[in-house]
């Protein structure tokens, strides 16, 4: 296979926005799409390797594992062996649990499917896990076993009909890619078969390089290298991917390989040395990121700032040089290290780390390092997140509905409608509903809050099913009389993550909530988006009014800005528990949720039979200007940065309680 410098320099287009991207660096928020480069990179260079073998009668399966063995895997278990140390003397027993399963699904190829499980809305911090990256490796692992075997056994059916068969096997995959993000949004992004596109796309541009070589046209390599630029620059985590969005940088990469030769100036550009030095060592960068990233911020105070990871992410190539130069390129030497010893040392240090892996995973993280204090801590927000189990969806076909009713169930009273910040109360409201012998009908789903006619552009969870049929629901059963909404508002108008103004930078992505108007799904700019949302936030709340029953509305709860337990134990392991501060501003929270406050203010007047709750009089001082997360018994009272845990959601449910007895208790 004749080397192609360019190859190398797109290798560098690829891995440095994803670097950058992981960094935090908003300019380049579609950074990630250098994993689809690295994809389709990939189904080039192995098919061409493989259709070479074929046709001149050299394929073997032994010989392509070898290869792929000798390019991969030396540096990720250098990189799987240096990061567990660090484990242990910085992860809490529950990362180290986390770190070790991510330890055995490396070995066997599966770390895709294993995050994959892991994903959800109360999931750790993915930033904090050192081996997320690797969900890429497997997939391509999971392309290296597969494809060979299929390319050898279709091959007797001619080279062209093997050409077609990829064609439409790359358009089956793009097609349930469409289908995936918007209705199994983590499966689609982790998994192989929504993936698989992309690198059929490789193969296929390996097979026209092969028939016709590669052509020179200016135009064309040149539309190829901005279109993964402009991707780069203008997608982001709101983008949804993989999907016909993804083709963009996809058909970018698949012009450049077709149409970049040598002379034409995208070639000449992505040929300069600094790109291929950089393309050299590219997957050992890639490697190296992801840990040094977690780890720093496992191991900061506060979140790390721009300046840390614009270093991190320079020491990330450095330490990249040095494991591509001693690591990648000897291993790659079959005269220093023959096939035995490759798969034999492969085959002892997968099954190696396997079994560390699997010790720390049943031994719960190695609890036993710390005291009592961090272990409770450490394992507060895992027991909170249990509480969600009584969370349900009743509303299709009502098959769950006896599951779904908290408290009495032979008496159901009333409905709690809204997203995770409802289901945050479901066992304090179960529990009371029980003592005060009434039930309560759960209608939760996580990320939809309790606003009529509206529609997720981040996820495919379909609020509107859920809350129009809620609706229906009361206005369809006269027993219901009484209505508890409750729903992480801000968020959703804002839009943005919380910042807390001191050092608290809430991760995750931002929430896009937009509007429906007459059945069709709007897509508005920012601040129109923002004014129509508030108004159907107000018009939600007068339609639930006029059901004639009795409807009590929860403020939006204070936001933190970082996890309080998680903190707390941070500073222990610093040995600087006397500079926690465990509070946060009152003035940054009033200002973040004013155009909230201001949209249930604003039409007080217009409802007839709403209760309002604010939190904040309770958890905040007018005096200090600061708002607990701890209460008198140095309980928690959030489990992560927004959401109550059970002492913080006991609070709101006494309130609820009160109400209950004082509207409907004679």
């Amino acid at each position: 296979m004749k080397y192609r410098a360019e190859i190398d320099g797109l290798r560098a287009l690829a891995v440095v926005p994803v670097i950058l991207f992981h960094a935090g660096f908003d300019l380049f928020s579609g950074g990630f799409v250098g994993v689809d480069v690295f994809f389709v990179i990939s189904g080039y260079l192995i098919t061409t390797i493989l259709i070479e073998d074929i046709e001149n009668k050299r394929f073997s399966i032994v010989n392509f594992y070898e290869r792929r063995a000798r390019r991969i895997l030396p540096a990720l278990f250098f990189v799987m062996l240096v990061c567990i140390p660090f484990a242990w003397m910085w992860m809490l027993p529950s990362q180290m649990k986390d770190f070790s399963q991510s330890l055995v699904a490396v070995s066997v190829f599966a770390s895709n499917i294993l995050f994959w499980r892991e994903s959800g809305y109360f999931d750790a911090v993915a930033e904090e896990k050192p081996l997320l990256h690797t969900w890429s490796l497997a997939v391509e692992e999971q392309y290296y076993v597969l494809f060979p075997i299929f390319l050898i056994l279709a091959w007797r059916f001619g080279k062209d009909r093997v050409f077609w068969m990829i064609v439409v096997m790359a358009a089956i995959s793009l097609l349930l890619s469409e289908w995936g993000w918007r209705n199994k949004a983590t499966a689609n992004f982790y998994l192989a078969s929504t993936r698989a596109w992309e690198l059929f796309a490789g193969s296929i541009a390996a097979f026209v390089v092969q028939k016709q070589g590669v052509q020179k046209n200016n135009v064309l390599a040149t539309l190829g290298l901005a279109a993964i630029i402009f991707s780069i620059f203008f997608y982001d985590e709101t983008t949804p991917f993989p999907s016909v969005y993804a083709l963009v940088p996809v058909l970018g990469v698949v012009l450049l390989v077709l149409y970049a030769e040598k002379d034409t100036l995208a070639s000449k550009l992505l040929s300069a040395k600094g790109f291929v030095g950089i393309g050299l060592i590219s997957y050992s960068a890639y490697l190296w990121h992801q840990p040094l990233f977690a780890f720093a911020r496992i191991r900061s105070l506060e979140h790390p700032s721009l300046l840390l990871m614009s270093g991190l992410s320079f020491t990330s190539l450095i330490v990249a040089w040095f494991s591509w130069r001693y690591i990648e390129r000897p291993f790659r030497n079959k005269h220093a290290v023959n096939r035995t010893l490759i798969f034999r040392a492969s085959l002892t240090l997968l099954a190696s780390f396997s079994v560390i892996g699997a010790v720390g995973h049943f031994n719960n993280g190695f609890y036993q390092r710390y005291d009592e204090r961090i272990i409770f801590l450490d394992g507060f927000k895992s027991a909170e997140q249990r509480r969600h189990d009584l969370s349900c969806a009743p509303i299709i076909g009502f098959s769950q509905r006896d599951r779904c009713v908290l408290g009495k169930r032979e008496n159901v009273k009333g409905v709690l409608i809204g997203d995770s910040h409802a289901q945050m109360l479901l066992e304090p409201l179960n529990n009371e509903m029980q003592r005060l012998g009434v039930g309560i009908l759960s209608f939760t789903n996580s990320g939809c809050p309790p606003i009529l006619s509206v529609w997720r552009r981040d996820t495919s969870n379909n609020c509107n099913e859920y809350n129009e049929a809620a609706f229906e629901y009361i206005k369809s059963n006269s027993e219901i009389e009484y209505i508890i909404l409750s729903g992480r508002w801000t968020i959703n108008v804002e839009r943005n993550p919380f910042d807390n103004q001191e050092g608290g930078v809430e991760p995750g992505t931002d929430a896009i909530l937009d509007v429906i108007s007459n059945g069709v799904r709007e897509s508005n700019g920012e601040k129109v988006r923002q004014e129509k949302l508030l108004k159907r936030l107000q018009d939600s709340l007068l339609q639930f009014d006029s059901l004639n029953r009795k409807v009590f509305v929860v403020y939006p709860v204070p936001e933190v800005g970082f996890i309080p337990a998680e903190k707390e134990i941070i500073y222990r392991m610093h040995n600087r528990l006397e500079d926690y501060d465990s509070t946060h501003s009152y003035d940054v929270f009033l200002v973040r949720n004013q155009k909230v406050r201001d949209a249930f203010g604003g039409i007080g007047g217009q409802l007839s039979s709403t209760t309002f709750f604010d939190l904040s009089n309770t958890l905040c001082s007018e005096i200090t200007r600061r708002c607990s997360t701890f209460d008198q018994n140095n309980m928690p009272l959030y489990y992560d940065d927004d959401h109550l845990s059970a002492a913080g959601s006991e609070i709101v449910v006494k309130e609820i309680a009160q109400w209950i007895n004082t509207e409907f208790t004679q």
